[in-house]
């Protein structure tokens, strides 16, 4: 189980998609929901798409989001006799499977966009069946043959399952040509995520006791045009591994500051520390939370002018930001900041 958060909202007010995949048959189930949600309404939806129709599970993969770390998700599984796993820094062993679903699910629907337009629910539950009739080099055939024993029949004139002769209908007409489309749009992002694997890498390995930096994102709020100051820190520790999990992950012995993280990352979080071992970067004016991004908070109104643009006048204000450390201030909108922060403008 997975979440693609942070999409459009459509006009149902969906702006999540819910990805659930067997591990064995590879089908796969594509849930508009609200990023909004509670777990008890996760729950309910669940009970309905899935236990509904597969049963339920032995066991569940997942990442570390809230809503699957609820103590009511925890409690609801172990009545239902689940037991939930929970995936550690995209290691391949566990939550790859979701993590490359979705990446292909996200062409999919940027194509249809683009080709269709509209909202992207819309095709979701074409992009859910082109998905699940697909082959997969896995297991040697498609999702849904696998799951039921059988190819899959459907109106839409496929070679694969025999042609039928059909009422000439704008309806069938339509569906058969968006999921051709589809289906080709589904075959060149499985080629593309391939060409991303296939690229020649330079491994990169750390031993046991090494010290390494552990990188981490600042966030200035919601804000700042969604970006990130060049000269913020980017990498804080030492800390020494003191593990290896499988070929990409390690464990870290991380400090009582951070002891609400958990304590195994990707290779790709960490660099190695060629500084002395007694160097230290402090962790006292950094706030880190569990997903190793940083809040930067405006602290104090520098200065203020007034940008000329071709049809209008833009007012600024110069913010002098907490836990910058090369980047004194920046310029940003006075509206902005007077809506998300008015304390800074009280006299």
């Amino acid at each position: 189980m997975d979440l693609i958060t942070k999409l459009p909202k459509t006009r149902k007010g969906f702006d999540t998609i819910w990805v659930i995949v067997d591990r064995l048959t590879k089908s796969a189930h594509f849930l508009p929901i609200r990023e909004t949600y509670s777990s008890d309404k996760m729950a309910e939806l669940y009970v309905r798409e899935v236990v509904s129709r597969h049963g339920v599970p032995v066991t569940i993969i997942s990442d570390r989001d809230t809503r699957f770390t609820s103590r009511f998700w925890r409690n609801f599984q172990e009545e239902l006799g689940t037991r939930l796993l929970l995936s550690t820094a995209y290691h391949p062993h566990t939550d790859g499977q979701s993590e490359r679903t979705i990446q292909t699910l996200e062409d999919m629907l940027r194509a249809c966009i683009i080709d269709f337009g509209g909202s992207w629910d819309d095709y979701l539950p074409l992009a859910e069946f082109s998905y699940s009739n697909s082959y997969h080099s896995s297991i040697g055939l498609p999702p849904y043959e696998m799951l039921y024993g059988r190819k899959c029949r459907t109106p839409v004139c496929w070679g694969e399952v025999g042609q039928r002769e059909l009422a000439h209908k704008n309806v069938v007409k339509t569906t058969n040509e968006r999921i051709d489309q589809i289906r080709a749009h589904l075959k060149a992002a499985q080629d593309r995520q391939k060409s991303y694997a296939d690229k020649r890498r330079r491994p990169i390995e750390f031993q046991v006791g090494d010290f390494v930096l552990l990188k981490v994102s600042p966030w200035k709020g919601v804000i700042r045009f969604r970006k990130r100051g060049k000269l913020s820190p980017r990498f804080i520790g030492p800390f020494k591994i003191i593990a290896r999990v499988g070929e990409v992950a390690y464990r870290l012995e991380l400090p009582e500051e951070l002891s609400g993280i958990h304590n195994t990352f990707h290779v790709s979080y960490l660099r190695k520390c060629l500084a002395d071992e007694s160097a230290y970067i402090p962790l006292e004016d950094i706030e880190i939370d569990d997903r190793l991004n940083y809040v930067e908070r405006p602290v104090a109104i520098l200065d203020r002018k007034v940008k000329q643009l071709r049809n209008k006048s833009l007012s600024q204000v110069k913010v002098q930001w907490k836990n910058i450390t090369g980047s004194e201030a920046t310029w940003e909108s006075e509206n902005e900041m007077r809506k998300y922060y008015p304390f800074l403008f009280e006299v």
